[in-house]
């Protein structure tokens, strides 16, 4: 049976998730919608009960933790929402997630007198998020009619 080539283009821009990259890149955007919900659980725990957390020594960073709250709720939203686009593998999606994992970063290092092993973990899962999607390299795949 011969096929014909007349509805397909010679390259199809459909994303691949290969290698160590492309699976690291699925994780992170699993990691990224784990650590957004986490963000906005501990968002809405710092507006409705800030007596949860305890305040070390001053900090020159220091916010009311109602504020704090707000930080997290909105950070939280943006890295759900870049998680969310970095499913449908959209370069755009990628950059955006990239550019909100780094100012998670900068949240939760603002956050460390806070609860200091929290902002730790997420600090490090940002880095791990931030390496995957840096090195994953989308290659479109030719379709040739081959098999």
């Amino acid at each position: 049976m011969a096929t014909t080539a007349e509805h397909r283009t010679d390259v199809d821009q459909e994303v691949r998730f290969s290698g160590g990259a492309g699976a690291a890149t699925l994780a992170a955007a699993i990691l990224l919608l784990v650590s957004g919900a986490a963000l906005i659980l501990q968002g809405i725990a710092a507006l409705l009960k800030d007596d949860l957390f305890i305040v070390g020594v001053q900090y020159i960073y220091s916010f009311s933790l109602t504020g704090w709250g707000w930080v997290h709720v909105i950070v939280g939203i943006l890295v759900v929402l870049s998680a969310l686009g970095l499913f449908s593998g959209a370069t755009w999606a990628r950059v955006v997630a990239i550019g909100i994992a780094g100012v998670s970063i900068i949240a939760n290092f603002l956050w460390l007198p806070y609860f200091p092993w929290w902002a730790i973990l997420i600090i490090a899962l940002d880095i791990v998020v931030i390496w995957a999607l840096a090195t994953w390299e989308p290659r479109p795949t030719t379709n040739h009619g081959r098999r």
